[in-house]
This record gives structure tokens, sequence and C-alpha cells, in this order.
């Protein structure tokens, strides 16, 4: 805050005001609203009312959206919860003259914005006939999660973004040219070396009162960019958990006017990419002599690598070719490999995992921005029902359709 001493009078100058135009257009308007008076209305009674935020994924297979009702009670479950409706033509669902689409809810969570006693609830989408949404891939991979369910299948999913302005320009980064190399942004510390914390960290306690399942976070190695962990959580709850913290990831960087992008390979150069890596482990795998049905399982996705990577971006493989170059700690997207601690592969055993002989391995061919049912699914049918058995007859359906995958 600065003081301008006038002839008559003081004046007080705002940090918004004493800010240049340059340094401020990276930021959206409504971040400059006034909090405090906003609080004032969200701290007034809801008079036995609640409010239900529904959170949906739209045509793109990337994007989320949302709208609230009111409930005239708190609703204990999904059963309290009805289905509702949204106009599909707005969001590359349907066509305008067929455009009502329903929302099923499927997974209730704590609203971290209006808080206690209103929602957020997470919905499937249907099409007017019923039938799964394109971009609807949480029905089949719940099909698939319920034929495993004595392998107690969990996953646990790395979510790397990065922050930029509204302009599209990686937030914090200098206007004009470049930060300093990669080398002291990774788990860094200090105003020179860590951008855009207050929104990590306000993320981070958004999830936990919400009631997802975040495991932990860190900065990442390309400056404005950062990572946060869902999981374990087993079967088609690694999908719903990972959805919800994305919409709650926009939600907050909404709050302070810049853009989280999960886009895989945001910028070109010698700048790391964001994946999604995918920590996957069964019962067998996590008992004494685990490592065998981990290496099992690895010998079955060198089989399918090329279904894997179609699926693993919503672009049938587009997005990760940008950032699966064998640069960066990442594989090559033509090959397959693995190997023990070893961030350039497309498989890694944790040393850990190694020397104990049983635990996890670590899929790090997903992208950022991929779609958790569809890989958990992919994962799932090829470590546990593509059985030599099952080869032999009618092969297993790992494919997800996309928009841009039918075009």
């Amino acid at each position: 805050m600065a003081v301008a001493l006038g002839e008559d009078r003081i004046v007080i100058l705002t940090p918004e005001v004493t800010c240049d135009a340059e340094n401020m257009a990276s930021l959206s308007l409504s971040s400059h609203l006034n909090k405090s008076l906003r609080q004032q209305y969200l701290n007034l009674p809801q008079e036995g009312k609640c409010q239900v935020t529904y959170i949906w994924i739209d045509g793109t297979g990337e994007d989320v959206r949302a709208k609230t009702r009111t409930l005239d009670t708190e609703p204990k479950g999904l059963e309290e919860i009805p289905e509702w409706n949204f106009d599909g033509s707005s969001t590359y669902q349907s066509e305008g003259s067929n455009s009502d689409m329903y929302l099923k809810p499927v997974c209730m969570f704590r609203d971290p914005f209006t808080l206690d006693p209103n929602k957020l609830v997470l919905c499937e989408v249907f099409k007017y006939n019923r039938l799964p949404a394109e971009t609807n891939h949480r029905n089949s991979c719940e099909k698939v999660m319920q034929k495993v369910e004595e392998h107690c299948i969990w996953f646990g999913m790395e979510q790397e973004y990065t922050l930029l302005g509204v302009d599209g320009h990686p937030f914090s980064w200098p206007a004009q040219g470049y930060p300093l190399p990669q080398g002291p942004y990774y788990c860094g510390v200090g105003a020179n070396n860590a951008y855009g914390r207050d929104i990590v960290e306000c993320h981070y306690k958004a999830c936990l009162y919400a009631g997802v399942n975040i495991y932990g976070t860190n900065a990442e190695v390309m400056p404005s960019q950062w990572e946060y962990q869902v999981g374990p959580c087993e079967g088609i709850a690694m999908g719903d958990h990972l959805w919800v913290s994305r919409y709650l990831l926009h939600r907050v960087c909404e709050d302070f006017g810049v853009v989280a992008t999960l886009d895989p390979k945001p910028m070109k150069g010698p700048w790391n990419g964001a994946g999604c890596h995918t920590n996957v482990s069964t019962k067998e795998m996590r008992e004494e002599g685990g490592l065998e049905y981990i290496e099992k399982a690895i010998a079955k996705l060198e089989k399918r690598h090329k279904e894997h990577i179609a699926v693993y971006d919503p672009r049938g493989g587009k997005d990760n070719m940008r950032r699966l170059t064998g640069l960066y700690e990442t594989s090559n997207i033509e090959h397959f490999s693995a190997g023990v601690a070893n961030r350039g592969a497309s498989i890694r055993i944790p040393r850990q995992v190694g020397q104990e002989k049983k635990g996890y391995f670590e899929d790090r061919r997903p992208a950022s921005n991929c779609d958790p049912y569809v890989v958990t699914k992919a994962i799932t049918c090829t470590c546990l029902l593509d059985s030599d058995e099952q080869a032999s007859g009618s092969e297993v359906e790992i494919n997800a359709s996309s928009p841009e995958m039918e075009s």
C-alpha cells in the first residue's frame, strides 16, 4: 500500500493502483473484486436450505462444467439428490434441436467455496435416449472395475499442471524473454523459484475440506508448473476424485484470476512437459512376492503399448506426441521401456519396490489432460482381463472414443 500526499487530503493507493498495467494484465478483472464484501454474503444463514453444485465433463472430454440448485434439506446421500438436465448444445454434447442432456449424480463431496451444508456432486452425462454421452467414460469404466473387484486394484495419479495468466503466458514469467533454465524450481522455495504457491496451498485445503483423497503436492521442474497426487483410490473412485480435484483447481484459480492448464506441453523448447503418472497395484502385487505379478503386468502392457498411447490423451496420442520425446524425463512415444527408478522409462518400478519385491508400478505415459476413467480402465483391462485364454477369443476392448478420434 502506498500513501500520496495532496494539498488538502491523503490518498491511499491500493496495490492494484500502484502496479503498472503490463504486470496486472495477466490477471482476470474479476479477481480484483472485493472478496471481503463477498464473504459478508456467504456468511448469511440459509434457513435450512442446501446449495448443490452439479459437476460434469463436457463434450471436449477435458473441461468441466457446473451449475447449482437449491434443495430443501441437506442430502445425506446420493439417493436424496435428484437427476437434473442441461443444454447439451452449449457444451459440445448435442444438437440444438434435441439438446436436453441428463445429469445423474454419482459421487458427493463437501463444498469448500460456500461451506457446509452445501455440496458438490459429480455427475455422469446421459443423452436423451438414456445412453451414455460420448465423453461419459465413467459408465464403461465402472463395469470393468466391477469385474475385477476381487483384485482390489488401487490407483494413485500424479496430476501436473501449469499456471498461466489469462493472456496465456506462464504465470510470473518475464513479459519479455524467459526465466532462468530449469534446475532450481523442482520442490523449490523462495519467491525466485516458486510461482503461485498461494494457489497450490488453497487448492490443497479445498481438496481436504471437500473429501478428495489428496496425497500431497510439490513444485515441478518447469517454473509455474506444479503437481498434486490423488490416491490411493480403489477402482472407479480414482476417476471420481481426480475429476473433482480438477474442478476445485479451476475454481481456486478463478478466485486468484489465473488459469490452470493441463496441456501436456504448454511451452515449446527446453522445458518439461506435464503428465499424469499413474501408480498401480493389485492385492497380489502388494503381498509378499508381488514383484512377480508386477512383472507380468508390465509384459502385458508392453504388448499393447500403441493401444494405450491412443487413449492416454484426448486426441488419440497427438498431445503425448509433443511430450513423450525421450527428453525431459519422458520415454519415447514410439518405444516401450521399463526399469527400476528410471524416470525416462514408460513404466517405472520404484527402487523400494525392487528391493522389497512387492508394491506397485508407475505408468509414466498418461498425459496431464488424460481422462482418468479411460486410463484406469485401459490398465485394468490389459493387466487383469487380457489373459491368454481371453486373448485367444474375443479381444479385450480398451479404446475410448473422443470427438477428435471420431473426426
